[in-house]
């Protein structure tokens, strides 16, 4: 039951909240999101095949290197073979890793270096064998077999020796070597 200001008031009663008047910072109420489409799927393409054919006109050559610089794999010159047919001798007081590098760049480009090149990997592998075989002889026997050591004094001399061969142009056979590697 309500009353109005021209009504009576009846004892105990209480008059109903009068409320306030809007005063101008009240907040805003939040604004209204626009209704939200929902999210379309990107179109999905056929998977590639797992095989694809050469193009109808087949696969185009390699580029030309550019002007003045040689293409690779061309074949050496006498001279040039003969400088890295020595290197490949003299590569064994490095390590055997700079024969194999010198065997595997440069036996493609000439016969003499091929050939040369695949004597000093094969020495240089018989050299690394047997320091293996002497080092285990050695550790077995307290040092005693550390005197088989001078028997790999003769290496550096066939190493030399090669490697001045070669620069004349003349093929070298190492005198003891396994020629693991054709």
């Amino acid at each position: 039951m309500t009353t109005t200001p021209d009504e009576p008031q009846v004892p105990g009663s209480v008059p109903p909240p009068v409320p306030p008047a809007p005063s101008g910072y009240e907040a805003a109420p939040p604004p209204v999101a626009p209704p939200v489409a929902p999210p379309v799927a990107p179109p999905v393409a056929p998977p590639a095949p797992a095989y694809a054919p050469p193009p109808a006109g087949g696969y185009a050559p390699p580029p030309a290197p550019a002007y003045g610089a040689p293409a690779v794999g061309a074949p050496l010159s006498d001279s040039e073979q003969r400088t890295w047919a020595m290197l490949a001798h003299l590569s064994g007081f490095l390590s055997i890793i700079a024969t194999v590098a010198i065997w595997a760049i440069y036996r493609d480009r000439g016969q003499f270096v091929r050939e040369q090149a695949t004597e000093a990997l094969n020495f240089q592998i018989l050299i690394v064998i047997i320091s293996i075989a002497l080092t285990i002889v050695s550790i077995v026997t307290l040092g005693i077999g550390s005197i088989l050591f001078l028997a790999l004094l003769v290496a550096p001399v066939f190493m030399i020796l090669a490697a001045i061969a070669t620069n004349k142009g003349e093929a070298y056979r190492y005198p003891l070597n396994w020629r693991l590697i054709k």
